[in-house]
């Protein structure tokens, strides 16, 4: 994983998914969430801790965000700590403020598409998207995401939400790979599609 915070500005979204692709099924992410072993949510939250890292910031949908506040700023997981101190910014039209329990608040951003624009006028970083699927289905349409972080759980779910929107095919190159239990860690570098610019 390189490190070097001076490289050109990223975006990476990492995403649990089925086989098939779905982030989500009828029940929600828990339908995703319920094929993945301990050993394997060690290995994610391990692998989050090197990846917080190299991450000067983490952008969230307001749904994510609201799941994700509702829940780290009391958390005993190991990684907690290093959730709760990384800057913070959360897309959303309807929110003025996000608070985070006793932590620094999020900033708020009405629209993420123009925030990552704004930011890759800049001195660069790592901008992390965890979840917020279509916060994710926004920036891949607008040729705007740099990398998939991808964790695949052992189901298929046959039904519910896609992680990737209808579109134009878009171009990825491995990165790395490797496999916790049943459990793929994959990585793709997002090419530009048809039509996309960054």
């Amino acid at each position: 994983m390189d490190t070097d915070r001076g490289a050109p500005f990223r975006v990476i979204a990492q995403e649990w998914v089925s086989l098939d692709g779905l982030a989500a099924g009828a029940g929600g992410e828990a339908d995703v969430f319920a094929a993945v072993s301990a050993e394997a949510d060690d290995a994610s939250q391990r692998w989050n801790d090197r990846l917080l890292d190299t991450v000067d910031e983490v952008l969230l949908g307001r749904t994510t965000y609201e799941s994700f506040a509702g829940y780290w700023p009391e958390a005993r997981d190991a990684i907690a700590p290093r959730v709760n101190s990384v800057p913070k910014t959360v897309a959303s039209r309807s929110l003025t403020t996000a608070p985070w329990g006793g932590f620094a608040s999020a900033a708020v951003a009405p629209d993420a598409v123009e925030h990552v624009r704004a930011r890759r006028g800049g001195p660069g970083g790592r901008c992390l998207v965890w979840g917020s699927v279509s916060l994710v289905h926004a920036l891949i349409a607008a040729g705007q995401l740099d990398e998939l972080d991808l964790f695949v759980a052992p189901l298929l779910l046959r039904s519910g939400r896609r992680l990737v929107p209808p579109g134009p095919p878009v171009p990825l190159r491995l990165l790395e790979s490797e496999r916790w239990g049943d459990v793929l860690h994959l990585r793709y570098q997002v090419g530009r599609g048809p039509g996309s610019a960054r």
